[in-house]
């Protein structure tokens, strides 16, 4: 049955990649692991996982998707710029301040989920205030736990939060990281159909983590 539904929300994903957006929103407050438990646990799942390796550069002027930042994506995994055409589903793209600009499939790796590159003109603003205004824009995010990092040599704030999926009908994990550009804020935010998914994609949220640049443009 949990593969059923699970080849039925791959198809739903996939049908939202092809409109151009792809907002993961339907989420909801539901008991589930703690925050703290829950970025152990991941923690711990990505240092025992091995690490992702990739030699495409995003950001940069004729990649994929020019950016204010530049950082390395995982082997297989795919870039698309988002175009808003000025249709409704331009509001998928959009989450506070933020503007997806960049989504990074990870599907011809063999995992359901997405990278994601926000950008914001609220130059100014702090990695933490631009993150929580990412994740407070979704009315249905909850149990938000930030951190203090590093994002390549760049001061960056962390989240790990969740949502929750109604169609499978269990809480999934998410993670995302700001950081400050000349332009505004970027927000890189990885999601997946369920927490599984996820935890299989945080080596190459951490590769994007640890190659990521600034891009003056």
């Amino acid at each position: 049955m949990r593969n059923s539904v699970r080849s039925v929300a791959a198809a739903a994903i996939a049908t939202a990649v092809l409109t151009g957006c792809g907002g993961e929103k339907d989420s909801a407050d539901k008991p589930t692991a703690t925050p703290a438990k829950a970025s152990s646990e991941a923690s711990d799942r990505a240092s025992s996982a091995p690490a992702a390796t990739g030699h495409d550069l995003v950001g940069a002027a004729g990649s994929a998707c020019p950016l204010p930042v530049t950082f390395t994506i995982a082997d297989k995994w795919k870039a698309k710029a988002i175009k808003l055409d000025g249709t409704a589903l331009d509001t998928l793209a959009k989450q506070g301040p933020f503007t997806m600009a960049c989504e990074i499939d990870a599907k011809p790796a063999g995992n359901i989920g997405f990278l994601r590159a926000w950008t914001s003109k609220a130059k100014g603003s702090s990695p933490r205030a631009a993150l929580e205004a990412f994740v407070t824009a979704d009315k249905d995010a909850s149990k938000a736990t930030y951190s203090e990092v590093k994002a390549g040599s760049l001061p960056a704030t962390e989240v790990v939060y969740e949502t929750y999926s109604k169609l499978l009908e269990e809480s999934k994990q998410e993670h995302a990281l700001a950081v400050a550009s000349p332009s505004g804020p970027v927000v890189l935010q990885l999601g997946g159909l369920d927490t599984e998914e996820h935890k299989e994609m945080l080596p190459a949220y951490e590769l994007a983590k640890k190659t990521l640049r600034s891009n003056p443009r």
